[in-house]
């Protein structure tokens, strides 16, 4: 139906900020059937139909679709289609005229990752509980087990490290909030432990009463359970108070809910849902309703609270009197999930808010995808982002560095997270692949003892992780990971590995030009690099990130100056929070090329510096990466008038500065750098050990950075061609240079001791 008395539909265009309509033409789809996107109509109440027309048959219409987002429940043939859709009314009787027809293409061959439909999804749950982690069916057989061998799946460790303290832990009452309700970072972190703990004694204790049929630990996680639910849901516990407070009391509500289920009265049984299904309504209707992450899906929180938060509780929740209401909530999460998921990346498994933000999203996502599978059977990990993202940390932030890549990072400097390395492990047992078992196994022998540090306890109880994932998959054997070069596509971030598994020749270079520009946590490092050589970070993050907002978030971490960039005219990109402009301070890969003796990667971050000097009409930076040794880097700036440029260097240690030169040495490793060539003349270098305009509280105790400013003057064009140089120190290296600049080009010449010769060609202004 679609004569000309239907209104016509809206078809407004897209912008950064929104989701897109997808497929496009033109568009590589990587999965079987292609994810279907558009932005809705004004009506939050409409409903759609989606029309899917082959290029040689009659279409398939589906309908009436909930939200602006689908996957269809079967794979289609490959070839060409066309779709279009419409709004309609609940009865799936169209309301509008059909949008345009897009085009799509289907290859042979990709993976078939239908999602079922509505009226299927959770047709063959087992409605009974427990239904989180273990099923009544599980849970009788690991009972068994347990009983038979109290090692089981690490079972004995769990209960001694994880069940028994909180025996006889005073259970934790109703938070007082922040002094005069002025948010204060102290009482934020005591807070969110004080939180996830009582998360933890609750799931804990009711698994353990389960497993050993003790009354003792069931009565016990009873009291904390109740005491919870007393709290106020729109207190100093709400949602809007501080979601991650907020979170952490609706996971423990659900937990307790589901495994105390039946030992809990009707009474209480009332009270505990009573107090779940407010915060999760409040919760669920900020995501889908005020944030609106079908529509605006780069919101860090509140899409993180799909995986975290919303399906645990739904699934809880299901069969009970708010089964309408929880069943609308996790069909729109498991929709989500399905066909909008990950906003931060696409099919390459890149994460644009960086490695550490990965950790977090994927050990949430990692958790949702389990219950789902375990409670319903859908499975989320055929998705080829699921297949492929364990790839982002194994080429971004190998196990022995810290400060070498970007984006917000909790650790403090530290290693990464132990959590990093139980992801990978998941994706091992996903995937089958043994690189991501090494990473695993690596990560935990560099992180002894860490368990407790805040960065992992104040998250996850990794005793608990370990006793679900050995329920719930294999073991992977290690193998060394080959190494190479992986270019994160959708997310504009190049990652070179050499030699991860030998700390003595292991290089690690970590490029950045991305189309996420600075929005959520990711900053203002479009062209970008860090590098980390022989064990040791070199050219670094500077600064560190003790809380969102501080005066080292907001002045010098999230700033273009704290990064191993250049600043133009003494300014770098827009890293404010207007997310709008963050979103178009964006900068491109161009290119990201494995040669026979070299890597070369060309990024474009002229958008990313025009947003705060328009006046700049181009600003590239290329890097060749000659025979795993050492680093040519290219920087190209035009500008409509003349502008200095600061080329900056962050490490460690200070230097010890030449006139054209540089050098760092660290505690394994070194490096040292020459301006090969500069169009516009000589450098002016300098060196700062400090983190100006931040509050030195916020960096008490901690060390502070050097960077290192070569300065070039006034020019309306710049050509700086930069040597770097990285070590072992009881190895140094020489890399020795000539510039033949007599015909139109400079031909930059570079040798090392075997007499290796490779070439960098740049045009002269003549032959422009």
């Amino acid at each position: 139906m679609s004569g000309t008395s239907l209104p016509t539909l809206d078809e407004p265009r897209a912008g950064r900020l929104t989701i897109h309509y997808a497929p496009e033409a033109h568009a590589v789809i990587a999965e079987n059937p292609p994810r279907f996107t558009w932005l809705p109509v004004i009506e939050d109440e409409a409903r759609y139909l989606l029309r899917i027309t082959p290029a040689d048959g009659a279409p398939q219409t589906f309908g009436p679709i909930r939200w602006n987002m689908f996957t269809p429940d079967a794979a289609l043939p490959p070839g060409d289609y066309t779709w279009a859709f419409a709004a309609c009314d609940e009865a799936g009787k169209q309301a509008t005229t059909w949008s345009q027809e897009r085009a799509f293409f289907l290859a042979e061959g990709l993976p078939e990752t239908p999602l079922p439909a509505r009226k299927d999804r959770f047709a063959k749950a087992d409605m009974a509980h427990p239904r989180l982690w273990l099923g009544p069916d599980r849970l009788a057989a690991f009972k068994a087990a347990v009983a038979a061998d109290p090692s089981h799946c690490g079972w004995d460790v769990f209960l001694k490290k994880s069940v028994l303290p909180w025996m006889d832990r005073p259970v934790m009452t109703e938070p007082a909030g922040y002094p005069n309700h002025q948010r204060t970072p102290p009482v934020w972190r005591q807070t969110y432990i004080d939180l996830q703990e009582a998360w933890y004694a609750i799931r804990h204790l009711a698994i353990g009463g389960a497993v050993l049929d003790d009354a003792a630990m069931t009565n016990r996680a009873k009291e904390w359970l109740l005491e919870l639910a007393s709290w106020d849901p729109m207190g100093m516990t709400s949602r809007a108070y501080t979601d991650e407070w907020a979170y952490r009391v609706n996971n423990a509500l659900a937990w307790g809910y589901d495994w105390l289920h039946g030992a809990l009265s009707e009474d209480e049984r009332a009270t505990v849902r009573g107090a779940l299904l407010a915060r999760t309504r409040d919760i669920a209707e900020h995501a889908m309703i005020n944030a609106k992450i079908h529509l605006f899906p780069y919101d860090s929180h509140a899409v993180r609270s799909v995986s975290l938060t919303i399906i645990p509780a739904c699934i809880a929740l299901l069969g009970d009197d708010a089964d309408d209401e929880a069943r609308e909530w996790l069909d729109y999460c498991v929709e989500f999930l399905f066909t909008v998921y990950s906003p931060w990346g696409d099919s390459d498994g890149g994460w644009a808010e960086g490695t550490n933000y990965w950790m977090m999203g994927i050990a949430y996502l990692i958790d949702a995808a389990n219950r789902l599978k375990s409670f319903s059977g859908i499975d989320l990990y055929k998705r080829p982002f699921f297949q492929n993202t364990g790839d982002f940390p194994l080429f971004c932030k190998a196990p022995d560095t810290r400060r070498a890549t970007f984006g917000d990072d909790s650790t403090q400097g530290e290693l990464p997270g132990i959590k990093t390395g139980l992801n990978m492990r998941q994706f091992a047992g996903v995937t089958g692949n043994g690189a991501y078992q090494w990473y695993c196994e690596e990560n935990l022998r560099l992180n002894p003892g860490t368990e407790g540090a805040f960065y992992n306890w104040g998250w996850w109880d990794t005793n608990f992780d370990e006793m679900a994932f050995r329920t719930d998959y294999p073991e992977v054997e290690a193998t060394p990971p080959e190494g190479g070069m992986r270019h994160f596509r959708g997310i504009g971030w190049v990652g070179v590995q050499h030699a991860m598994a030998d700390p003595d020749e292991h290089i690690q270079f970590v490029f950045k030009s991305s189309p996420f520009g600075s929005v959520s946590h990711s900053h203002g490092d479009q062209n970008a690099f860090c590098l980390s050589a022989y064990g040791e970070d070199l050219a670094i993050q500077s600064g560190y990130y003790v809380a969102f907002g501080s005066t080292m978030h907001r002045n010098w971490r999230r700033q273009t100056r704290s990064k191993n960039a250049i600043l133009i005219n003494g300014k770098g990109q827009y890293a404010e929070k207007d997310k709008a402009r963050a979103m178009a301070a964006t900068g491109r890969i161009l290119a990201a090329e494995q040669h026979e003796d070299h890597v070369f990667i060309h990024g474009d971050a002229t958008a990313a510096y025009q947003s705060l000097s328009p006046e700049v009409t181009r600003a590239e930076r290329e890097v060749y990466f000659v025979r795993n040794s050492y680093f040519v880097i290219v920087d190209k700036v035009d500008a409509s008038e003349p502008v200095t440029v600061d080329w900056l260097l962050h490490a460690n240690n200070r230097y010890d500065l030449g006139q054209t030169s540089f050098r760092n040495t660290g505690q394994r490793a070194g490096f040292y750098g020459q301006v090969v060539w500069s169009e516009a003349g000589k450098p002016e270098i300098t060196q700062t050990t400090d983190f100006p305009d931040v509050d030195p509280k916020d960096y008490e105790g901690l060390p502070v950075s050097t960077f290192l400013t070569a300065r070039y003057p006034a020019a309306t064009r710049h050509r700086i061609a930069t040597l770097l140089v990285p070590y072992r120190l009881e190895a140094p290296k020489r890399i020795f240079h000539f510039v033949d600049d007599q015909g139109y080009d400079a031909d930059l010449y570079f040798t090392d001791a075997d007499e290796n010769a490779f070439r960098v060609v740049l045009k002269k202004l003549a032959n422009t």
